[in-house]
């Protein structure tokens, strides 16, 4: 079977002396619950793992009969360890007070009870770990799947890389291209609008909402302004709420603003976002074209092959810990920007005809990159760049 590079780091951590709460997170259908149930029969501690997701929102009683469940089990067992695995904690209003609560009482009367706690969205994070589970707990990112991991697991190509995208679930549906865009659309993006961010968050706007993920789909790639959006948009908010909007679709895997290249932080905030998916697949199973005739049109494929390089600098990013920008001057661009403590990096993607490098050139002269690095044309070719680890350029 095949195993994503986590589990050996968060096997590692389980079977350590319990000292931190293991948190999981990372958008749907990215193989959180799978690679638990790897680990727990890879690992000799016994386990017992339970789903939020059929409980109502505001249940925390469930929460602490669960773990009471498995403190019960531990006894029973006479285990010296055991191992509780909650999914979807998000789900449970106030989740985190809850757990730590739990997770103090245990540790002070040294009850050797491990916890791992799964989320299909960032939201987690913000709503609770920095908070009230300060200091006991470490996290573990899963991103959507890279196209290495898609090649060696389903036997994909390239081009079926960057129309169908990283979701697993899909990987042996794609022969059925109309039955694979209903799976994207009702089991993925519906379900993470409705269940990742709509359940967690207040949005008084839901349809504006899921209209400026259409539009941030559909321009995946491209750099506009929010006051040019609002005129594309029929229920027109404002500035602030669509960038609020955006920031969630970004938390739950789906659709994020990449800033300008500024040399300070208010000109990168203050920028128009340059609309990126955070898997292709959201734009592929919103598109009436199939992938055979998306091929035959150069432009429309080269945009495809520049946002999956884009998902591809965003998710690792998140996991890595470099910043992904893009820089515009007057008539001199620059698709990628990448920034890691203080080494800047300038990236090109040419998949078609355009072989200019003045923007290059331009950035080059103003901001000294420790490097740049065209991508496709006269360059790294595609393939061999989604196959890097972006963190290695630096």
């Amino acid at each position: 079977m095949f195993q994503r590079p986590h589990i050996k780091e968060l096997t590692s951590r389980i079977l350590e002396q319990r000292k931190h709460i293991q948190v999981v997170m990372g958008p749907r259908q990215v193989g959180k619950t799978t690679l638990v149930n790897q680990i727990t029969k890879q690992i000799n501690i016994p386990s017992y793992f339970v789903s939020a997701d059929a409980v109502a929102f505001s249940d925390k009683a469930w929460l602490s009969q669960q773990w009471e469940v498995a403190r019960q089990r531990m006894a029973v067992n006479t285990s010296s360890e055991f191992l509780l695995i909650i999914d979807e904690i998000q789900k449970i209003n106030n989740w985190s007070e809850t757990v730590k609560l739990l997770w103090d009482t245990d540790t002070r009367e040294n009850r050797p009870l491990k916890v791992i706690l799964l989320g299909s969205s960032r939201l987690l994070q913000q709503q609770g770990l920095t908070e009230s589970l300060a200091g006991r707990f470490e996290t573990t990112y899963m991103s959507h799947w890279s196209y290495t991991e898609m090649n060696r697991a389903f036997n994909w190509t390239l081009n079926q890389y960057i129309w169908f995208g990283g979701y697993p679930g899909s990987g042996n549906i794609i022969q059925n291209e109309e039955r694979w865009k209903n799976y994207i659309n009702q089991s993925l993006i519906e379900t993470s609008i409705s269940k990742d961010i709509l359940m967690l968050t207040r949005v008084d706007k839901p349809t504006l909402m899921r209209r400026l993920f259409e539009l941030g789909c559909l321009y995946s790639g491209q750099i506009l302004s929010f006051t040019k959006i609002l005129g594309q948009l029929q229920d027109a908010g404002n500035t602030v709420t669509l960038s609020h909007y955006l920031e969630l679709l970004d938390t739950a895997g789906l659709l994020g603003g990449i800033e300008k290249y500024a040399a300070d932080i208010i000109r990168k905030r203050s920028s128009s976002p340059k609309f990126q998916v955070h898997n292709t697949a959201l734009i592929s199973a919103q598109r009436n074209e199939l992938f055979d005739e998306v091929r035959q049109d150069p432009k429309e494929w080269g945009r495809m092959a520049e946002s999956a390089v884009g998902a591809h600098l965003v998710n690792s990013a998140l996991t890595e810990g470099f910043k992904v920008y893009y820089w515009r001057e007057r008539n001199n661009e620059v698709d990628f920007v990448l920034e890691r403590r203080g080494k800047v990096i300038g990236l090109e993607v040419k998949s078609g005809h355009d072989s200019s490098i003045s923007g290059l050139n331009e950035f080059q002269k103003q901001f000294n990159p420790e490097k740049i690095l065209r991508i496709g044309k006269s360059g790294l070719s595609i393939e061999d760049f989604l196959k890097l680890n972006p963190v290695s350029l630096f």
